[in-house]
């Protein structure tokens, strides 16, 4: 599968500033930028920074960004399933992952977290993936933002569907082990039923993997 990739940029206006939103940017354009210092909820911040370039040099690899002239505030991105993981289980080249969206804690609540996710979606090969989101209460910052588990929930439901991700059922069992934990996914208009009905095995891997060995199949 050629990943195609076209760029594209929104700016944003909050009360005190305007934001670039852009992208997908390869990494020697990220090069040419700072990267906040407090986006950390993954790891330190340089850390943080140069896995980001790392994903945006992989063929499948998007890296959308917001950034307040040279200095990046938050990134959203998009990349195929790690091996360890169940959703890379058929290496289905049409299903990426939103790995990570972060923001700074000075620039949340203005919009920026929805409208990476809006950019991300103006390149219409978009529609040619399943993009999934796995969402687990425990890497929610309920400190920071000083809400409920229920209250979060409800926040990052609504920021998703900025981007046509929607809750979806699962028996992943880490996904199952706490009712706020979700699956989030957006199906493209030009994926095939064949991937489809692919995804929904993966959905449900655990039922179809007992009822094969029921079946001793």
């Amino acid at each position: 599968m050629n990943h195609v990739k076209k760029y594209h940029k929104k700016i944003i206006t909050t009360k005190e500033d305007s934001i670039i939103i852009e992208g997908p940017v390869p990494s020697s354009e990220l090069s040419n930028y700072k990267f906040h210092e407090d986006l950390i909820a993954f790891r330190p911040a340089q850390q943080q920074f140069e896995a980001i370039k790392g994903i945006a040099d992989l063929s499948e690899g998007r890296i959308i960004i917001a950034r307040k002239d040279d200095l990046i505030v938050g990134y959203v991105t998009y990349l195929h399933p790690d091996p360890l993981e169940r959703w890379s289980t058929f290496n289905m080249e049409n299903l990426i992952e939103l790995g990570a969206i972060e923001i700074i804690p000075s620039y949340r609540g203005v919009g920026v977290a929805s409208n990476l996710l809006r950019v991300s979606m103006l390149d219409e090969f978009m529609e040619n993936y399943i993009i999934i989101s796995t969402e687990y209460y425990w890497h929610w910052d309920l400190d920071g933002t000083k809400l409920s588990i229920w209250e979060y929930r409800k926040v990052m439901e609504k920021m998703m569907a900025a981007g046509g991700l929607l809750p979806a059922p699962t028996d992943d069992p880490e996904i199952i082990s706490h009712p706020a934990n979700c699956l989030m996914v957006r199906i493209g208009k030009n994926v095939d039923e064949d991937s489809i009905k692919r995804f929904d095995t993966l959905r449900f891997l655990q039922r179809h993997r007992y009822r094969n060995m029921r079946e001793g199949i």
